[in-house]
């Protein structure tokens, strides 16, 4: 086989096997994780501890005795959303009220979250936890008793919950880019779009590395031949 032909199938066994490694560690590359930004809806059945609503809170029916919490925070789904940070007590928020016929009483937990669940621009209230016991008719929903304990609700056009006692002023469930871990140093902004699970910086440096070593290799099977 003449020196060329060697040199040819060098090359390309070389530039190959570094596109193949490119290739791997973008494959194995996370993608960017994204959340939203929203008001969760929790629920107790007589002090049991908080679990996620099934319903929402214009559906959902809590009896005499229950309690319902909502938090403000950014979360990935069900499985990672913050609950409120005040026990379900019902004995605590609703003890001194007695039931009245035709009435019932529903502990109520507001949560707004903290500055890092805060939208731009936006302030979480000074108090942290708001609680109040509704006294409400007894088909009321969970909606209406929030509504005795923390006016304004703000909804949008489809009926989802964007804002409770004033807060948020704006915006209602919008998707959020993964918050940077606290060891992580701060970093310009990325103009990758949220969500759109490109590869990291760091990844494409490597592979630059990755092929830069390929061409190192190509030269030296030049200067052999």
């Amino acid at each position: 086989m003449s020196p060329a032909r060697t040199q040819s199938r060098a090359r390309g066994r070389i530039a190959g096997a570094a596109a193949g490694a490119l290739l791997a560690l973008a494959a194995a590359a996370p993608a960017q994780a994204a959340g939203y930004r929203y008001w969760s809806f929790w629920e107790s059945d007589g002090g049991k501890p908080w679990t996620y609503a099934t319903l929402g809170p214009a559906s959902a029916r809590p009896a005499d005795g229950d309690a319902i919490g909502f938090r403000f925070a950014v979360s990935n789904g069900t499985d990672d959303t913050s609950r409120p940070s005040v026990a379900p007590g019902f004995a605590g928020i609703c003890g001194g009220v007695e039931k009245k016929d035709g009435t019932k009483r529903i502990a109520v937990a507001v949560d707004f979250g903290g500055p890092a669940d805060a939208p731009p621009g936006e302030t979480p209230p000074k108090k942290p936890v708001e609680t109040g016991c509704a006294e409400v008719r007894e088909d009321a929903t969970a909606a209406e008793a929030l509504a005795v304990v923390a006016k304004p609700l703000r909804y949008d056009s489809v009926a989802m919950l964007c804002g409770i006692a004033g807060y948020p002023a704006r915006g209602c469930g919008e998707q959020v880019e993964e918050k940077p871990t606290a060891s992580a140093p701060p970093k310009a902004a990325s103009q990758e779009s949220p969500g759109a699970g490109g590869p990291s910086f760091g990844l494409l440096a490597g592979g630059a590395g990755v092929l830069a070593l390929g061409g190192a290799a190509i030269w030296k099977a030049r200067r052999r031949g």
